[in-house]
């Protein structure tokens, strides 16, 4: 079984799928992105906003893939790529982190332990970048793959709640703590990439 991880470009964006490629929830302000809905142009929205941050800022998602064929993917940027953030009670995300913004494993493929290595994936890559922590709004009452992710996800994979909220508490991994995530993160991906266990199983995205 050939597994892999590549970063999402354009040119990989349609991998997506099709409600993920026409969501700008996070990309645009309540308003704007109800606008972009009703003119039926939030898929052009989410093309230019992928772009935008791939320009000024780089790699901004990774997509994973399982015999050629996309299974998942996750999609991070620095806060202030992000305006639906400050429209929630536990924001604003901190100066010194990037958002973990969104994450999807497809129906089939949850279960394995791909939700974990996206998370190690993006972790990985910040490490290399030099940001201190990695931030995200989480969900405590997720029932089905949305926008938001469970926070229970999060929590077991290493976030710590640094604001609480009944519903939406941000949660935070600190990377300059973490150095034993490097090595967590090459074996992750070793795993994914060369098939050679099944990571445990979390809550599937």
């Amino acid at each position: 079984m050939g597994r892999r991880l590549v970063p999402l470009t354009l040119d990989n964006l349609q991998d997506l799928p099709q409600r993920c490629r026409s969501c700008v929830f996070w990309e645009l302000d309540p308003v704007s992105a109800e606008a972009a809905v009703r003119a039926g142009t939030a898929e052009a929205e989410k093309e230019s906003w992928i772009s935008g941050v791939l320009l000024d800022w780089g790699s901004c998602g990774r997509v994973a893939y399982v015999d050629d064929v996309p299974v998942g993917f996750v999609l991070y940027a620095p806060p202030a790529y992000v305006p639906r953030a400050t429209a929630f009670p536990t924001s604003p995300v901190s100066p010194d982190a990037v958002q973990l913004i969104t994450s999807l494993i497809m129906p089939g493929y949850q279960g394995q332990g791909l939700g974990r290595v996206l998370v190690q994936a993006v972790a990985k890559d910040l490490l290399r970048r030099n940001f201190k922590a990695i931030e995200a709004f989480g969900d405590t009452r997720w029932k089905e793959p949305a926008c938001l992710l469970p926070a229970d996800h999060l929590l077991a994979v290493g976030f710590k709640t640094v604001r609480q909220h009944s519903r939406h508490p941000r949660l935070r991994l600190e990377l300059r703590s973490a150095l034993s995530w490097k090595e967590d993160v090459e074996l992750a991906l070793d795993r994914l990439l060369g098939a050679v266990h099944k990571e445990p199983a979390l809550r599937p995205l």
